[in-house]
């Protein structure tokens, strides 16, 4: 473990590629960095050594050259273990400037004595993020640059390495720990599209049968998401791609023929992210229009008694005002009648009446907004149905 001073948690951690005008190469230390980790296995068919190391020279003191070494930096934020890893192996300074930098996409690049791998895996916690995953593949060594301290989905790979009996990685080449390693990359996207399925389906059935503030909500901070990963897996078809079609000497035919296997998985993917982010926008729009539906049955529910209270409001105003019938005879005669007020109340409900006979002649009356609830209503218990299928 290559200690760092402690980063207060209340500090954001920034991400950061090169000064302005900065020499292209040039490696710029993280003010924020974090402990690191050093991890290495050196393995061949019939040996094994699995170490954590404190220090780079070690790299170098452990490996015979004859055996596959597998040299992994966990949290590659310190530019000065960077650039030892670096010198160690003749990396290229631009190939370690990405390394740095963080904000990469998806790529394969060649250089003299190695090949260049980047590739964006998600992060282990409650919420998603991507980090950089930069991979140098030579002859026979694989050397891996984990953005950030923690969790990696590479369990599965350092296992199937401990085994001695029935493990084809013991036997191959670094190239097919290459391809290991993005294997386990791209299978890490699956349980999490898988639980954005259900939640997605949940949403439908919530969507259909009612509105909640909550609902779309949710259905944005999704979208959003599923943007995120469509941002790591679009460029990461192609740099398989590249792997798979273009010649190299750092990847063996036999290998290619796995690749292709990586390559269809990428392609599986990006068909259900695209297919999730269709379901996404689909469930907003439906969401809107029932919103919309909704408030136009609220609408005419209001304006429908409005207009039913109208004609009593203008009988009520007309007798409202103040012409005395003892000035002249033609203002408000009612005024003095004996049932002037019974008669008031009379036309009231006679033009409600006839209001209500006209609006329902019409058509206009509805079902006020009832009818809506129960389309609500049966098409969710069709999408329950279709769920359950």
């Amino acid at each position: 473990m290559i200690e760092k001073e402690p980063v207060s948690p209340n500090r954001r951690r920034s991400r950061w590629s090169v000064q302005p005008g900065a020499e292209p190469g040039t490696l710029i230390d993280n003010p924020l960095s974090r402990s690191c980790e050093l991890e290495l296995f050196v393995y061949n068919p019939e040996t094994i050594v699995e170490k954590k190391i404190d220090d780079v020279a070690q790299i170098e003191e452990i490996w015979d050259r004859q055996s596959v070494l597998w040299v992994n930096l966990d949290g590659a934020e310190d530019a000065t273990v960077v650039r030892k890893i670096g010198e160690l192996f003749g990396f290229h300074k631009l190939a370690l400037e990405d390394v740095l930098s963080g904000r990469q996409r998806a790529k394969v690049e060649e250089y003299e004595g190695f090949l260049f791998i980047i590739a964006k895996m998600l992060m282990n916690g409650a919420e998603l993020e991507t980090e950089q995953l930069s991979m140098f593949v030579g002859q026979n060594f694989v050397v891996t640059f984990q953005e950030c301290p923690g969790g990696d989905p590479f369990d599965l790979v350092r296992d199937r390495i401990r085994k001695k009996t029935h493990s084809k990685i013991r036997s191959a080449g670094a190239d097919y720990l290459a391809y290991a390693l993005l294997d386990a990359v791209i299978d890490h996207y699956y349980p999490c599209l898988e639980e954005y399925g259900e939640i997605l389906d949940e949403l439908e059935v919530r969507v259909t049968s009612g509105l909640d503030s909550k609902t779309v909500n949710e259905l944005h901070s999704i979208k959003r998401d599923l943007l995120t990963l469509r941002r790591a897996v679009w460029p990461l078809r192609d740099a398989v791609n590249t792997l798979l079609r273009d010649e190299s000497a750092y990847v063996s035919k036999e290998t290619r023929v796995y690749l292709r296997d990586c390559y269809d998985h990428v392609v599986v993917i990006i068909d259900w992210i695209e297919t999730y982010r269709e379901l996404g926008s689909s469930l907003t729009e439906v969401y809107l229009s029932s919103s919309s539906n909704r408030m136009n049955a609220i609408m005419k529910v209001l304006t429908i008694i409005s207009t039913i209270f109208l004609p009593a409001t203008l009988i009520a105003g007309i007798y409202g005002m103040n012409f005395s019938p003892e000035r002249s005879p033609l203002n408000m005669p009612e005024l003095n009648w004996y049932y002037g007020y019974i008669y008031a109340l009379a036309l009231m409900a006679v033009l409600t009446v006839v209001t209500l006979s006209l609006f329902g002649a019409k058509g206009w009356l509805g079902n006020f907004g009832f009818k809506a609830s129960e389309d609500r209503t049966s098409s969710g218990g069709r999408t329950a149905e279709r769920s359950a299928d």
